[in-house]
């Protein structure tokens, strides 16, 4: 694990495994083993794996499936994990957790250009460890990822100011819908750790950029609807743009909020501009 110069074995692995065993089945003893590095690649590794799951349960074709191995493999190759440790009190609120996460100060902050140094950087920030256990995230799953999104949502929308920190926070929601492509295929308790991971994962980034604590309150909504915003993510070209329009806009439909609608029309609006 978290070695990508061997991600060539582990594409010849998944390969293997998937010629020989349902992709369900594969899929759910890889994520859960997998879960503890959700993180990986700036949680690129989860994010391939959610699509090609969902891609795979519209249709079995033998490109999506290879597309799933190659995408196990990338988590795999990339995997990093993030200090674990407990908090003194858990929270059944995504929002009390979230005002609960240590902000890293400055001084304490890493960033060698990418993502991944600065999650590797909270290895130095020891308040960060308890937070995992600051989320209660028993009961119903299908409530809890909507709180999760929602909660990240609104942490996009309180700490995105620039280039750099659009892009970080839209993995904090992006990350997470992608669960939903891969939990009707974990048994209960793997889908339980997968969440926690989950919301390490975006909470990391969240103490690792993060300046502002989430927008609370209503949200007013954009004045685009969500098919503009899909079509101005499309005509951006850009693909965070795009893959933050799509979590948002199924996300609403799952649970309407005009916080999702609001979070993909500013990245489509910020990451558009940085590109012209």
């Amino acid at each position: 694990l978290g070695r990508p110069e061997r991600t060539g074995d582990w594409n010849a692995l998944f390969e293997s495994e998937l010629g020989e065993a349902p992709w369900q089945e594969v899929l759910a003893r890889w994520a859960a083993r997998l879960a503890p590095g959700y993180c990986a690649a700036a949680t690129h590794g989860v994010l391939r794996v959610g699509h090609a799951a969902r891609a795979l349960g519209r249709a079995e074709t033998p490109l999506r499936l290879r597309e799933l191995g190659d995408a196990l493999a990338a988590w795999a190759a990339s995997h990093q994990t993030l200090p674990a440790g407990t908090a003194p009190e858990s929270h059944g609120s995504v929002l009390d957790a979230l005002a609960a996460v240590p902000l890293a100060p400055e001084s304490e902050r890493v960033f060698t250009g990418t993502i991944v140094s600065s999650l590797a950087g909270l290895d130095r920030f020891a308040p960060f460890g308890g937070v995992i256990d600051l989320l209660d995230v028993t009961g119903p799953n299908e409530r809890m990822l909507s709180a999760l999104t929602e909660g990240f949502a609104r942490v996009y929308l309180a700490n995105a100011r620039d280039f750099l920190t659009t892009i970080v926070f839209v993995h904090g929601i992006t990350s997470i819908a992608a669960l939903r492509g891969i939990a009707p295929h974990l048994a209960p308790e793997d889908l339980r750790t997968a969440t926690r991971f989950a919301w390490q994962s975006s909470a990391a980034l969240f103490a690792a950029f993060g300046t502002r604590p989430p927008l609370s309150g209503e949200i007013e909504p954009p004045r685009a609807s969500s098919e503009e915003i899909v079509d101005r993510a499309i005509e951006s070209g850009d693909e965070h743009a795009i893959k933050l329009a799509e979590a948002c806009v199924h996300e609403h439909e799952r649970s309407p909020t005009p916080v999702y609608l609001a979070a993909a029309a500013h990245a489509v609006a910020e990451l558009g501009r940085a590109r012209e």
